[in-house]
């Protein structure tokens, strides 16, 4: 498996776990005819307002009017989108009688797309999919378009959408839920703004780290997870200085892509864990709390994976300089987040001393923290909030 080159083509088409994958500049083009070959007529284009300010959503009407298709817009989706704005699109899906859904967006226009089809096809409500393979209807055709190299949506049967109400992330999978075709088009991440790509990278570059030592790791799971460090660790820092580097952004929205397949073939760990409560109760980005809680992590995890994480070194290029592999990896983060300008501390961003023992309770209860490769407690949690304070 190989990242683009000089010697790759510019768009090319596979299939990678059952999902057809087309990738290259301007390959939104193709959105049309994709879609009509999965039988779309009446189709929801699930998406935000930043994304048609930028002229994406447009440019992918325009392809699936092409295509012959009935286009409705459902323009709603916020942030960590909630159970809410899952309802809201599902009552246009209704009305509309579409019979395939496009999220073309970041994580959250892609999840909320799944989350609709959850409900446009099975009913009820996004709590009652909250787990695995719990739809027991057909679900219908949908297809990914990310915006932003980061989520790894595209490649994964989950949807992740907030309780209104809560906030709690509920993780809601499938394999019905899962895209049946994924457009990566490296141009549409031309407009995305430098603290969102350093976000969104970050994120993507814990899940090949995560998905690569989890439990539910395997063959087929690491070999994803390795191709998409190399891909993401070479080209993060110089996507975020010169955004127009065409290789950095193919590789990095293909380098997110096999992350997120990767997931899909494993799970993830505790800098997930940690991350979420820090997002639901203090507001900050994802792929800033990933930012902070992974290098602590990674130093953690030594003890159970210190030969795993030198095989990522191994891969990108990188020696452990006799620190031990988990220490030496764990630096490499620190400086991938550096240059990001990513928060270093849990005390800059509002997080507070006393807040630390909740957050350690929340985060054992995250699904994620059962895949770590090293059992974590309460305690253990606590000092890696500390760690990172």
């Amino acid at each position: 498996m190989v990242g683009p080159s000089s010697t790759t083509p510019k768009r090319w088409a596979t299939e990678v776990n059952g999902c057809d994958v087309t990738f290259g500049e301007g390959a939104l083009e193709e959105l049309g005819a994709v879609a009509r070959r999965l039988g779309g007529e009446r189709v929801l284009l699930v998406t935000d307002p930043g994304l048609e300010q930028a002229g994406h959503a447009d440019r992918a009407i325009a392809s699936l009017a092409g295509g012959g298709c009935r286009v409705t817009v459902f323009d709603q989706v916020e942030e960590n989108p909630t159970s809410e704005h899952v309802e809201a699109g599902a009552r246009m899906a209704r009305e509309a009688k579409i019979d395939l859904l496009v999220g073309l967006g970041g994580g959250s226009a892609m999840d909320c797309a799944k989350g609709i089809n959850f409900l446009f096809t099975n009913g009820g409500r996004m709590e009652d999919y909250w787990g695995f393979g719990k739809a027991s209807q057909a679900m219908l055709p949908s297809l990914g378009v990310p915006t932003t190299a980061g989520t790894g949506s595209e490649a994964q049967s989950y949807a992740l959408i907030s309780q209104a109400g809560s906030h709690r992330k509920m993780a809601c999978g499938d394999p019905k839920a899962r895209f049946r075709g994924v457009i990566l088009d490296p141009a549409l991440l031309r407009t995305v703004p430098r603290e969102v790509m350093a976000l969104s990278g970050f994120d993507a570059i814990a899940h090949a780290v995560e998905s690569h030592v989890c439990t539910r790791r395997n063959p087929i799971s690491q070999l994803l997870s390795r191709e998409a460090w190399k891909l993401l660790s070479r080209a993060f820092r110089t996507v975020l200085e010169e955004a127009e580097a065409p290789g950095a952004r193919s590789d990095m929205l293909l380098g997110a892509f096999l992350a997120g397949a990767a997931i899909e073939k494993s799970m993830l760990g505790l800098a997930h864990s940690c991350a979420n409560p820090l997002t639901s109760r203090f507001g900050v980005a994802h792929g800033g709390a990933v930012g902070l809680m992974l290098p602590s992590v990674v130093r953690f995890n030594a003890v159970a994976a210190d030969g795993l994480y030198g095989e990522l070194l191994a891969v990108a290029g990188l020696s452990s300089n006799g620190e031990g592999d988990a220490h030496r990896l764990s630096t490499e983060l620190e400086s991938l987040r550096q240059s990001a300008g990513l928060p270093t501390r849990l005390r800059h961003v509002g997080v507070e001393p006393s807040s630390l023992a909740d957050l350690a309770v929340q985060a054992a209860e995250q699904w994620t923290a059962q895949f770590n490769p090293r059992t974590a407690g309460t305690e253990d949690l606590e000092r890696l909030y500390e760690n990172a304070f």
